[in-house]
This record gives C-alpha cells, sequence and structure tokens, in this order.
C-alpha cells in the first residue's frame, strides 16, 4: 500500500473517538499534511517540518492500534510545535521538546480516553520522556496488549535463549544474552551479531 495523505474526517479510525476533536484541532491550527502509511518496524512516525514549498508533514503507521497511534501521534506533534517555537537550534528529544510533548500529552489524558494501564504508563513516563514511545519499555508492553493478535508474534523477550526467531524480511536469528537493554542475537545465514530490543516483535521459529 502506498502513502496516502489522509483526510483529515478519516483520522478518526485510527484514534480514541474522544479524541478525534482536539487532534483535528492541532491538525488544522498547523495545517498539517498527514500521512498514514504502512508498517514499519524502525519506526511508528515521523515529521517533516514545513518549506518554503511544502506544508508540515506527519506520517504515523496505520497498523497500530487506536493508542498508540495517538501517542504516536501527540509525540510528532511536538516535534512540529518545538521547531516553530526553535527552528533546529535545539536537540530533536532535548529539554524544549519534552516540555511540549509534556503539555501536549497532558491535554490529551485530561480527556480521560487512556484505559488505567496505560494512563498510570504515562502518567510514569512523564517523569523522564523517553526519546521515543518505543523507547519506553514499560509503555510499549502495555499498548501492545491493546494490538490484534497475531499468530505467532511475540517480543524478543519472551523466546528462550538459543532459540530461533524470524523478522518480518525472512531473516532467521538466534536469541543470544542481553548487554544491557538490548539482546545479542546471531543472524544464522550470516553469522552477523545485531542487537534487539526485548519489545521488538518476532514470530518464533
Amino acid at each position: 500500500m502506498p502513502k496516502q495523505e489522509a483526510p483529515l474526517q478519516y483520522l478518526q479510525r485510527f484514534i480514541p473517538e474522544a479524541a478525534s476533536a482536539l487532534a483535528l484541532q492541532y491538525l488544522h491550527q498547523y495545517k498539517v499534511h498527514l500521512t498514514i502509511t504502512r508498517e514499519r518496524k524502525s519506526i511508528l512516525g515521523d515529521y517533516r517540518h514545513a518549506t518554503s514549498y511544502k506544508t508540515h508533514r506527519i506520517s504515523i503507521n496505520g497498523t497500530l492500534n487506536k493508542y498508540s497511534f495517538l501517542i504516536t501521534l501527540i509525540h510528532e506533534l511536538a516535534h512540529l510545535v518545538t521547531f516553530m517555537q526553535f527552528g533546529n537550534k535545539v536537540q530533536s528529544h532535548g529539554r524544549e521538546w519534552k516540555n511540549v510533548y509534556a503539555v501536549l500529552l497532558k491535554s490529551f489524558i485530561e480527556l480521560n480516553i487512556f484505559p488505567q494501564d496505560i494512563y498510570q504508563a504515562l502518567q510514569q513516563s512523564m517523569h523522564n520522556l523517553p526519546a521515543s514511545s518505543c523507547a519506553d519499555e514499560v509503555l510499549m508492553r502495555i499498548l501492545k496488549r491493546y494490538d490484534k493478535q497475531q499468530n505467532g508474534v511475540v517480543m524478543v523477550e519472551q523466546i528462550q535463549d538459543g532459540k530461533l526467531f524470524e523478522i518480518d524480511r525472512g531473516k532467521i536469528f538466534k536469541k543470544g544474552k542481553k548487554l544491557r537493554k538490548r539482546y545479542q542475537c546471531i543472524e544464522v545465514n550470516t553469522g552477523k551479531v545485531y542487537l534487539f530490543s526485548p519489545v521488538y516483535e518476532v514470530k518464533a521459529v
């Protein structure tokens, strides 16, 4: 499925209904070109700032559940607002972005749209916001509870050490030991070593 700009009304299919009005308000206010795209394993969303010939652009994975989609959208909107305020003079996920993200996130939390487990995880993460939702493993585990069940799909941390797993491109890996926050895994065909997040989704072999 190629990338396509999503009509703003179409967004309501991807986020909690009670969040639609506020989300659409931000998208209209900043004239955002929103794209809903196919699944990307490495990123959940992306923001590109406006130029002299293009508007602000945000893309979000269309395969996310409605809570993951909304949190990713808020994350990217925070990049937009940070750029509007500071341009390229600050770090992408520095103090300025964290402050903006916290304000935006709080405005949606106050709508009481999140289940209690997600609400508690968000409140906890507000004290030390990570650079991405993927980096917040506690939040990611909870958000995955709301995904549609896929046969054979598990997180890397659920694979036993020494067992094999497959990623979406058909590559087979052998799970190794955990190094700090990531698992050291060996690609079977090449012997190359890769590091996987504990919450990265794979298929057990």
